[in-house]
Formats: structure tokens, C-alpha cells, sequence
């Protein structure tokens, strides 16, 4: 087949290894989708953040026990931040928070649906909350 068949095929590889030819950006989104469909809640945060401290203490504080993934504490973690910046389009990338494996957004959208009452039944959907 072409070269683009080659390609596409490659867009799948979730390797991290440098001699990998998948450039670096589609790896980080790959990573983060992989990471975020691994728990029922996933933050991807800094561990120097207020808003990042803030949402892991509002799951907490809802008896969810969130996976946190610090993007300081992994050595590749810029390119994480990055990559999480273009799934949000744009802005701040931490934290993020994705519930189901699905985006649910930064602090933003996490505190609004909070408020509006639909983070609780995305919760429970999840398997995150059984009240």
C-alpha cells in the first residue's frame, strides 16, 4: 500500500521508545489517553498548583480516590502538559480531569458541573461513587 497506510499504522504505536517514528506529540496524547482511561478518575496535575490541589481535595472530599498523575514528577511530563493544553485548546493544561476516560476539562468545568449537579451521576457512571 502507500506510505500513508504505513503511517496510520504507526499513529497506534504506544511506544516510548526513541526509535520509535511516531513524532512526540501524538506519543503524548496517546500516553495521556492511555493514562486517562486507566482509573475511573484521573487528574493530571502539578504538585505546586492551588487549582490542582484544590480539585484533588474536592474528590477526596466526595469519597472519590482519584488517580493523580504529577507532571513534575515525570520526566516527561512538559510534553504531557502540552499535549493536555491542545485536547483543552488551548491555556493553562493542569489540571485536568477525566472521569470515565472521557474529558471532563480543567477546574472550570470540574467546579460547574459540580454546581450544576452532573459531576455526581458522571461519577457514579464511572464506578468512582457508589452513594
Amino acid at each position: 500500500m502507500s506510505s500513508s497506510s504505513s503511517s496510520a499504522t504507526s499513529l497506534y504505536n504506544l511506544s516510548s521508545s526513541s526509535s520509535s517514528r511516531v513524532p512526540a506529540t501524538v506519543e503524548a496524547t496517546e500516553r495521556v489517553v492511555r493514562l486517562a482511561s486507566g482509573s475511573a478518575v484521573v487528574i493530571f496535575s502539578v504538585s505546586s498548583c492551588c487549582m490542582c490541589h484544590a480539585v484533588k481535595r474536592l474528590f477526596c472530599g466526595m469519597g472519590v480516590n482519584p488517580t493523580v498523575y504529577e507532571l513534575d514528577h515525570d520526566p516527561r511530563g512538559k510534553e504531557l502538559e502540552r499535549a493536555l493544553s491542545r485536547l483543552l485548546g488551548g491555556g493553562a493544561a493542569v489540571p485536568v480531569v477525566f472521569i470515565g476516560g472521557k474529558l471532563v476539562g480543567a477546574m472550570d468545568r470540574v467546579m460547574a458541573s459540580h454546581i450544576n449537579g452532573t459531576l455526581v451521576p458522571l461519577l457514579k457512571e464511572a464506578g468512582a461513587l457508589w452513594l
